[in-house]
């Protein structure tokens, strides 16, 4: 294991600032200590340690189809489990199906079930995601819920009070700049205790805010940033819906990690690409006035433990980090080494209403980096009739992410799939070539946009060439630009190292879900595993956990969004019956991956001390089941006879998932989640990413006895689907879909190995 030193960890968990205490009495001077460069990708890459498998797989194969008899407990199978024509059809053709399995959402109880009535068993690579989604989610949660929540509340209390001093006595532009500031920080409050006290300069313009938020309709006017902002996000979602607490910690992270204080202002000004900013250029200076006293304040200011708000911010933001990663947008430390370079160790907040110094301020700004994701800010729009040959273009896009470009207290945070998505959807990719598909196509008032990726475009981006050319065979990717947009963006997320896949637990969850639907290739594989039907099926469980993922996240990750382009199966039946054998899916890479993941994920929040005793346990626990499912798949490869002991491990697995989910309780063991991940402003749509109940996979697999057998264990079942924006899905609104007649259909792709 690699030896860390203290300094290294004191780093990740804050940046110690010299700086003096007390809040303002009124504008005065604003110090600009130095920064401490501190580069978290690397440090937190620093926790991942690559597990490798390099075992040659020496399996016989077998010919396809299977006839009848070449399983040899078939029929004591078929006795147990209904299968219709079809689903036996498949089984033979493929040595593959899944099938539905009554309105189970419980992994352990799954596997349980399948031991009581003796059906062999098969470990699903599926399963092992979901056990590691409920480590990622609850730990999350329970920090939020532990420190998290209290400490927003103190650091929005502390500066409140910070900009309710700075009030007094200001004039002007300044003055206005020092009221949105103290108006940022009420709402943040309030949403976080909503018996906390408005002061009266700002209570008309906090109360409408609130009543935005509360009603969470869609669009419409900040009363505070003047610009759009979507409101429809306030809805708690994810694990958010748990406690009051967390809807409340939801809320507000929501709104200071959403809305920018904006760098560019222009007399010429609007939500349309062509125009040359979002605000005007009075509203800009405001904005960034208020921006560099937040960003020069937080290292003073106090709150009642002695912290300053830096530290508490810096704590918060490194946590979060380390599952997330950093934010697309603008940091207080950025602004604090831009206001620096312009103005120096101190500054005055007024002598930003001066043209000429703000402009100085404006071009130091302007050095750093421009959001890579588009996430509605300002209700965005291309409106085509100002555009040179009336098209829509890439180069809209950046025009557009140039000009939201800014200050956010917590920004949300750049993830992969987010940009990916945003740059496969209008107007980076063109109108429809071909005939309407249906999830992508929106008839905007210029034509038919892609408005709506797909999660199958992130697999593809991801490597799955599978996903790729289903994408192709539907229809969804013909669209003007498409090929060569997803083209170029495989060749960027291809040229990636190891060590950056691993700098969170975000891209690492990502990097092993690449070694789940990259097959393995060459001689040696059980035959099962060369069908497109097992193909499929690895595409659906990558698929499914990373809605799993996108549902953990849901309140960090920056979502991205199409600018407005204008011109119930019956439960399988099962009777005990004699012994059994079973099988681990036999996939020694991706297990190799998700040691490492796990690993890192306990190494890293237990230096952070973001972990209680029994989070640890749970992360062990968990770890040392992967390291014998990584051992188990590669004697199976290897076409080794696995011992009695292993044997009645895979017999008795239901028992091995106790310490994992100790202390979880049945909501968060549920795989019936769901997460808005894309949102369309023209069709005022989402795209929501979800997971059901499981379903039974059925696996004909070869032993080194020469004979082959069925196992049985849970697989996802993954949908997509647009939904209303102004009825973004919570979980339990999803499973109340799920029960009723106008659930979703399943993807017409997973029936080369799913039946009825």
């Amino acid at each position: 294991m690699k030896k860390r030193s203290g300094a290294f960890v004191g780093l990740v968990l804050a940046v110690l600032i010299a700086a003096c205490a007390g809040s303002a009495a009124g504008p005065g001077p604003i110090a600009l200590p130095p920064e401490d460069d501190l580069d978290l990708n690397a440090s937190f890459a620093a926790f991942y340690e690559p597990v490798t498998s390099n075992v040659q797989p020496s399996v016989p194969s077998h010919p396809l189809p299977l006839p009848p008899d070449g399983i040899q407990n078939l029929a004591d199978v078929s006795g147990k489990v209904k299968l219709s024509d079809p689903a036996r059809s498949l089984l033979l053709n493929s040595g593959v199906v899944a099938i539905d399995s009554g309105r189970t959402d419980d992994v352990a109880e799954f596997y349980e079930k399948l031991k009581e009535r003796e059906l062999p068993i098969f470990i699903t690579s599926d399963s092992i995601l979901h056990l590691y989604h409920i480590q990622f989610d609850e730990t999350l949660r329970q920090i939020e819920e532990q420190e998290f929540f209290s400490d927003m509340i103190a650091l929005s209390r502390a500066m409140q009070a910070e900009f309710s001093g700075r009030l007094r006595g200001a004039k002007g532009l300044e003055r206005e700049a020092i009221r949105k500031g103290l108006a940022y920080f009420s709402v943040g409050l309030k949403l976080l205790d909503p018996k906390a006290v408005v002061p009266a300069d700002v209570s008309k313009m906090v109360d409408t805010e609130l009543a935005l938020i509360d009603q969470h309709a869609g669009f419409a006017d900040s009363p505070v940033f003047t610009y759009r902002e979507d409101y429809s996000q306030y809805v708690p979602r994810g694990h958010y819906t748990r406690s009051e607490n967390l809807k409340r910690y939801f809320k507000a992270m929501m709104w200071y990690g959403r809305l920018t204080m904006l760098i560019k202002g222009a007399s010429e000004s609007g939500p349309y690409a062509h125009q040359d900013a979002l605000v005007s250029q009075d509203e800009a200076k405001a904005q960034t006035m208020m921006a560099a006293m937040i960003a020069g304040t937080l290292p003073a200011v106090k709150l009642p433990d002695g912290r300053t708000g830096q530290k508490t911010w810096q704590r918060l933001y490194a946590v979060t980090a380390y599952y997330v990663g950093l934010a697309d947008d603008l940091t207080p430390a950025e602004y604090r080494k831009a206001l620096r370079a312009a103005l120096g160790p101190n500054f005055m907040a007024g002598a930003l209403a001066d043209d000429k110094t703000f402009r100085s301020v404006q071009t130091e700004l302007a050095r750093l980096r421009p959001p890579a994701i588009y996430s509605g800010a300002g209700e965005s729009a291309v409106n085509v009739d100002f555009e040179p040959g009336r098209e829509i273009t890439p180069a809209q896009l950046d025009k557009v992410l140039d000009k939201t470009m800014g200050l956010r207290l917590l920004g949300q945070r750049y993830v992969p799939d987010s940009y990916m998505m945003g740059r496969l959807v209008a107007p980076t990719v063109g109108t429809k070539s071909g005939p309407p598909a249906f999830t992508t196509v929106e008839v905007s008032d210029f034509g038919p946009i892609r408005a709506f990726p797909r999660g199958l475009d992130v697999m593809a981006v991801l490597g799955s060439d599978r996903a790729l050319a289903i994408v192709k065979k539907i229809g969804d990717g013909d669209y003007e630009r498409y090929e060569e947009t997803i083209a170029r963006l495989r060749a960027e997320f291809a040229a990636i190292s190891v060590k950056d896949w691993n700098r969170n637990l975000y891209w690492s969850w990502l990097y092993a879900l690449k070694g789940l639907t990259t097959p393995l290739a060459g001689a040696g594989l059980p035959t099962f595993m060369t069908t497109e039907a097992w193909t499929d099926k690895q595409l659906n469980a990558a698929l499914g956990s990373w809605s799993s993922l996108r549902h953990d996240t849901i309140l960090y990750v920056k979502q991205s969004y199409t600018m407005t382009i204008t011109a119930e199966a019956a439960p399988f039946e099962l009777e005990p019956r004699g012994p059994v054998v079973g099988y681990v899916e036999p996939v020694p890479e991706f297990y190799a991956r998700l040691v490492a993941l796990t690993r890192m994920t306990r190494e890293g929040l237990g230096e952070m001390k973001a972990l209680d005793e029994t989070a640890l346990g749970r992360l062990q626990a968990l770890e040392d089941l992967l390291v014998r499912l990584l051992s188990l798949s590669e004697k199976e490869l290897r076409n080794e006879t696995l011992e009695e002991a292993d044997y009645e491990f895979i017999r008795n697995f239901a028992d091995a998932l106790t310490g994992i989910v100790t202390g979880a309780d049945a909501t968060a063991q549920k795989t019936t989640l769901i997460a808005d991940v894309h949102t369309d402003q023209n069709s005022g749509e989402v795209l929501e990413e979800g997971t059901g109940y499981l379903r039974l996979l059925l696996v004909a697999y070869k032993l080194p006895q020469g004979h082959i057998l069925v196992g049985a264990g849970p697989v996802y079942s993954y949908y997509e689907f647009r939904h209303p924006m102004a009825d973004r899905l919570t979980d339990e609104k999803w499973r109340e879909l799920l029960g009723g007649a106008n659930a979703p259909k399943l993807p017409e792709w997973t029936n080369t190995f799913a039946a009825l």
